[in-house]
């Protein structure tokens, strides 16, 4: 997916040349990643790209250590733990995946003020000391009933999927939908499952919900579990909606074959699994002394239309999720495109 580059990233190029230079040496600090869940394809596409990115890192000396760290399950006092302990091992920086956006803030804090850098991703925290890479997925969700507006005029009943409770990704995703149906007040959300961002799970939520549902005209969701909706719709022999898909390539290729089978038509965007490796670029660059990177970046999601599937399908791994590796020169891009704003 390299040859994938979003608008933001083409934006910043015209910055390239303002790019502050690296000011101090990072090829003997360690940075270490707290991640709380690994139970989807984002989530396993997110840490391969860590790993293959960050290893070529320690490689090339720019930092001595990017180890990665998951918890055993979803629960924030596993994950407070875990990033106590990462204190008491003398990390320079850790890098966050987190479970909370504020019940972590204790540990959080405790990092900082040890001298640790802290960099959140894609799961926030609101501890002001740490940095911040986010995707807006309040405005992806508003979106996504923007384009189900588009599509469908008179509106009609909508089925929400949410994602793993208690996370900013989940807050900013619902709160996204109820954005959008305030604009759209045609549409109404009839119910809403929790699909824990997995196809199987979801599958299994909204089987259980649908005897019960009135006829249904689109789902709205945040990815990871369209595939599983639409089979869902499929055994319980109702008629498929237009389900709002998240970039994972079961659901993109389901969407392949019901469009040239039938034409259906749909939406999918989602952030890409590679965000991990700009934050750990962010974090270096902190480490080396960049002193002008803001507290919270944003970075742009990935969208696919009916028009741009068929050329991006193949370029996606069979069981994976479409993406980028962002290498120093993107991170720093970013940057300075944030510094823009």
């Amino acid at each position: 997916m390299r040859s994938i580059r979003f608008a933001l990233l083409a934006t910043a190029a015209t910055f390239a040349g303002s790019v502050v230079q690296a000011q101090a040496e990072t090829k003997d600090m360690r940075i270490a990643f707290s991640n709380n869940y690994a139970g989807n394809s984002w989530r396993q596409a997110m840490l391969k790209s860590y790993d293959a990115e960050t290893k070529k890192a320690v490689a090339d000396k720019i930092v001595g250590a990017a180890d990665v760290f998951t918890t055993a399950d979803k629960e924030v006092p596993t994950q407070a733990a875990q990033i106590q302990n990462l204190i008491l091992q003398g990390y320079n920086a850790i890098v966050i995946n987190a479970a909370s956006p504020d019940a972590l803030n204790g540990a959080v804090k405790q990092a900082c003020d040890a001298g640790i850098v802290v960099v959140s991703f894609d799961g926030i925290v609101t501890e002001p000391c740490a940095y911040r890479v986010t995707v807006d997925y309040k405005d992806l969700a508003e979106k996504e009933v923007d384009y189900l507006a588009q599509r469908l005029p008179k509106g009609g009943n909508l089925l929400e999927i949410r994602g793993l409770a208690g996370t900013s990704i989940d807050d900013d995703f619902h709160n996204g939908i109820l954005a959008g149906l305030k604009k759209h007040p045609e549409f109404k959300v009839v119910n809403a499952v929790e699909g824990d961002w997995d196809e199987t799970t979801a599958q299994k939520a909204v089987s259980t919900v649908l005897p019960s549902l009135p006829e249904i005209v689109g789902v709205v969701d945040q990815g990871g579990d369209g595939y599983g909706a639409a089979q869902a719709f499929k055994t319980a022999g109702r008629p498929t909606p237009i389900i709002i898909l998240g970039n994972r390539q079961d659901e993109l290729a389901w969407w392949k074959e019901q469009k040239d089978a039938s034409g259906y038509e749909t939406w999918s965007a989602s952030s890409a699994p590679g965000v991990s490796t700009l934050a750990f670029w962010v974090a270096q660059q902190v480490l080396d002394g960049r002193k002008d990177i803001p507290h919270d970046l944003v970075d742009p999601y990935l969208a696919f239309t009916q028009k741009t599937l068929d050329a991006a399908l193949p370029k996606i791994p069979v069981g994976g999720v479409a993406s980028i590796e962002y290498s120093l020169d993107d991170a720093k891009q970013i940057i300075n495109a944030n510094l823009k704003k």
